[in-house]
């Protein structure tokens, strides 16, 4: 591709660019979410995407955050380690 297509490119793109920061929609000015939900609307949710009795036995395991604890604790009850490693934000792996 030559340079005066790149340029071309370049510019279109940055055309374009510049035209969908114009017609990008207004913000919206909606109330707080706590306002938007009755109580009652609020505990059904809430219900819905907490874990039922008996979903969550995950976290019913003694986790160590520390492998060297781990470690000792496991090589005096001759166990094996589990090392469950994530990258990334720790809200969420990226």
């Amino acid at each position: 591709m030559s340079l005066r297509q790149r340029l071309l490119l370049g510019g279109v793109g940055l055309l374009l660019a510049a035209v969908a920061v114009l017609l990008r929609p207004a913000p919206t000015t909606a109330a707080p979410l706590g306002e938007q939900l009755s109580d009652a609307q609020y505990a059904s949710i809430r219900k819905a995407v907490l874990p039922a009795d008996g979903e969550d036995e995950f976290a019913k395991i003694p986790w160590l955050t520390s492998v060297w604890d781990a470690r000792v604790k496991d090589a005096k009850e001759g166990k094996p380690i589990l090392l469950w490693e994530m990258d990334g934000h720790p809200l969420g792996c990226g």
